[in-house]
């Protein structure tokens, strides 16, 4: 098998990827479209990520993986009683930027925590075994 060389730069980027996009798809949230077209991507990126050669970037992926993922699934349930919570908030506008500002503050203010630890932290360049030809 052919021996590859990832590089310290290619491992942050593959730790930050995920959490990158996962930010900016929960702060275009009120935008749809946008938002599902990221949540189809970022599960490639998700899979790309999650059988990386160096296991520090699974762990970046995993834990932005949980804040994210948890967040979708939060939305699907709560969008299911959208109609009883509109009716106790005060109508759908209230609802709306509550349950936006509540996935900002759990996905946001972490995934920034995690770009800049995955920048700080010693990468190295490591050599690992390819299947590829």
């Amino acid at each position: 098998m052919p021996v590859k060389i990832c590089t310290a730069k290619q491992q942050m980027r593959a730790a930050q990827t995920f959490t990158f996009f996962s930010i900016i798809a929960v702060l275009l949230l009120p935008a749809i479209i946008p938002m599902l077209l990221l949540i189809a991507a970022s599960i490639f990126v998700y899979a790309a990520a999650a059988h990386h050669p160096n296991p520090r970037v699974c762990e970046f992926l995993k834990y932005s993986g949980y804040r994210f993922y948890g967040v979708v699934g939060a939305l699907v349930v709560i969008l299911n009683f959208s109609p009883q919570m509109s009716k106790a908030m005060g109508g759908w506008l209230p609802l709306a930027l509550v349950i936006w500002l509540a996935c900002i503050l759990v996905v946001v203010p972490l995934g920034i925590r995690d770009l800049m630890r995955a920048k700080k932290e010693p990468w190295q360049d490591i050599e690992y075994e390819s299947d590829e030809h």
